[in-house]
């Protein structure tokens, strides 16, 4: 092999070499840039979510709260109203009696 040949294999690879570790390193920098805004969203979103997930817990328990007052009543209501039904009903009466 002549000088000139191997000085052109040898800057061949010299160029390819360079343009795959510049590539590299360009993808590197990509995904460490993407990384760092996902990272932000995520905390961005983590904040928001927990922000809602609060207030609904809070309306969801005076929610609670409520149904179970009412529902305590209704039970209270039920309980009254058995009660004023037995003494309406009371025992049977005889509309005739017999008698002999």
């Amino acid at each position: 092999m002549t000088p000139e040949i191997l000085t052109i294999i040898l800057s061949a690879i010299g160029v390819v070499l360079t343009l795959t570790t510049s590539l590299f390193a360009a993808g590197a920098w990509m995904v460490r840039r993407i990384d760092d805004r996902i990272d932000a969203v995520d905390d961005k979103l983590s904040t928001r979510i927990d922000a809602v997930d609060e207030k609904l817990s809070t309306r969801i328990d005076a929610v609670d709260d409520k149904l179970s007052t009412r529902i305590d009543a209704v039970a209270t209501d039920v309980t009254d109203l058995k009660i004023a039904v037995a003494r309406l009903e009371g025992p049977p009466r005889h509309l005739l009696t017999a008698r002999r």
